[in-house]
């Protein structure tokens, strides 16, 4: 006997099938996420280029109270040691005398005392306006580290509060944070609120990159989950690559900063356009809410949403919320948390230690953006075939593997073939990216949805604590040149292992409460809708009605 609408409820994944799994509506959002997806690697990686190594010396303007009408030639070989080369020392100067010039000693050096000079007629950047060289020098990584603590915190933060709140707000909210924080950075009078400003848009960072995973996952259908995100993903490699042009264009850091900030301040009209997630409304008790916004993405599709079946949507109560203690008190959660946390941390830490190896491609640092922003578009691109095709455990272990196997072979390469290692280098390099997008699809599927920003939230700070390690990672060569490669190798390589481990999601509906384990709802058989015969178009002029015959 059928079972009727009554007996059980509509799942939102059935829903979806009825008003379009992948139409106009979710184009229009997926291309809605790209556009601020695309301005963030400025906030990641645009520091590289204000930091750039120039010519300084010190500061030895001590010399011109004795008025002895010195060239600049004299002063200098009366102040400033020279290397062996004969070029003057960057961060030490002859000790100054207080008597007459003919006490001075040629073999007494000392620090710079009064700053450096930097002979070089550029623009100023972020290195020469704050004297980020000498003893200095280490305040550059120093700025970098908070960035990514800055990302870490933001993730351990907002990854529960936008389980609250929502991903369409806190994307809105973290674009307000990273325009407006990274445009103050170009005024900051000191390095010191640079870095505090900087730590704040690393926060916001972290907090949408984590919405906008989880807000494109949600309104697609299964089949188009990775082609939704992995789009996302390639825009924010073009990004890569326009951030070359833009650093090339505009050499002054403040006006830099300002104009790399400021578009995510453009998009303020985000707040009417951006629609909230149907299926998180759904697990917050918000029923009309939800029905409304299901109503205009059918009508944007073409579609309609009958509302017998938009009634069966409605729970007898609100869906219990879910907390950060769900990961670990059950079980199948707390299995799939660790393994995840852990692919995300290797992602991270194999990706920047891989980069940090290869030093020189041969080209300037804005051909070497350019580069790398390229490499990742075909890399990342590929995933929305393969992932169809292989399924995500698959292609996650397999790109771990690969980048592994790379990782423990360029060591062996003698340095008289520098052309092999870089191709090696370039390979492992578009396997991590490719790793990187499949992780945020799997990710995104895997974990219920009361809780899944929550578990991106620490899977991410688990990510941004392997960028964090990544540069001390390449400090042990020098204990041997082989043992950072070596090491990241064996981490990539367990990281592929314990994919095998994790529950198949493709072409399954995204799991909502904890209490269900994904063993049981991930199952191999594939989602159906609920629909007996499947929709039936009928074509009147330019609209299509959707009659339907539903037994539950």
């Amino acid at each position: 006997m059928p079972v009727t609408g009554e007996d059980r409820k509509m799942e939102f994944g059935d829903l979806l099938k009825v008003i379009g799994e992948f139409g106009r509506f979710q184009k229009l959002l997926v291309f809605l996420l790209c556009i601020p997806n695309s301005l963030t690697p400025f906030h990641m990686f645009g520091q590289v280029f204000i930091v750039t190594e120039v010519p300084h010396y010190c500061n030895t303007s001590w010399i011109r109270r004795f008025d002895l009408n010195l060239t600049k030639e004299q002063e200098l070989n009366l102040t400033i040691p020279r290397k062996p080369d004969g070029s003057l020392e960057e961060c030490c100067m002859f000790t100054p005398v207080q008597g007459s010039l003919q006490s001075l000693q040629l073999n007494s050096t000392e620090k710079c005392r009064d700053g450096w000079v930097y002979p070089d007629e550029r623009p100023p950047s972020l290195l020469t306006e704050f004297n980020l060289v000498c003893e200095r020098k280490n305040l550059n990584s120093i700025s970098q580290s908070f960035l990514m603590a800055g990302v870490l915190v933001g993730a351990l933060v907002f990854g529960p509060l936008s389980d609250r709140i929502g991903s369409r707000n806190m994307i809105l909210f973290t674009l307000l944070l990273m325009g407006s924080f990274g445009v103050g950075a170009g005024f900051a009078p000191n390095l010191y609120v640079y870095i505090a400003l900087r730590f704040i848009v690393g926060s916001a960072f972290a907090g949408f990159s984590i919405s906008v995973a989880a807000l494109s996952s949600e309104w697609v259908g299964a089949s188009y989950r990775p082609l939704a995100m992995i789009i996302t993903h390639c825009c924010n490699a073009m990004g890569q690559m326009a951030l070359a042009g833009l650093a090339y264009g505009i050499r002054n850091w403040r006006l830099y900063q300002i104009v790399g900030s400021a578009p995510a301040l453009c998009l303020f009209f985000y707040i009417w356009i951006l629609p909230s997630s149907a299926r998180w409304l759904l697990t917050r008790g918000k029923i009309e809410e939800a029905k409304k916004t299901i109503r205009r993405a059918a009508s944007i599709n073409k579609r309609s949403a009958p509302e017998e079946l938009l009634n069966q949507l409605a729970p007898e109560k609100k869906a219990k919320p879910g907390n950060i203690l769900d990961l670990f008190r059950k079980a199948h959660l707390r299995k799939l948390i660790l393994i995840m946390a852990w692919v995300w941390f290797v992602d991270s830490l194999v990706y920047y230690g891989v980069s940090l190896h290869v030093a020189d491609f041969g080209l300037d640092i804005y051909m070497t953006q350019l580069v790398f922003g390229a490499v990742e578009i075909p890399a990342r691109a590929s995933c929305i075939f393969l992932l169809q095709w292989m399924g995500r455990k698959k292609c996650q272990a397999g790109w771990l593997l690969l980048a592994g196997v790379i990782c423990l072979i360029i060591p062996a390469i003698p340095k008289t073939i520098p052309v092999a290692v870089t191709v090696l280098a370039v390979i492992g390099k578009a396997s991590l990216g490719a790793s990187f997008s499949t992780t945020y699809v799997f990710s995104a599927e895997v974990f219920p949805t009361v809780i899944r920003q929550t578990s991106l939230g620490l899977c991410s700070m688990s990510s941004r604590i392997g960028g964090i390690l990544a540069p001390l990672v390449g400090l042990l060569d020098e204990i041997h040149p082989a043992i950072p490669m070596v090491l990241l190798g064996g981490m990539a390589l367990a990281g592929g292992i314990l994919c095998f481990f994790l529950p198949e999601t493709r072409n399954k509906d995204l799991q909502d409460d904890t209490t269900v384990s994904p063993s049981s709802q991930l199952s191999e058989k594939p989602v159906h809708s609920g629909v007996e015969n499947g929709p039936a178009e009928e074509k009147s002029g330019n609209r299509i009605a959707e009659t339907t015959s539903t037994y539950f």
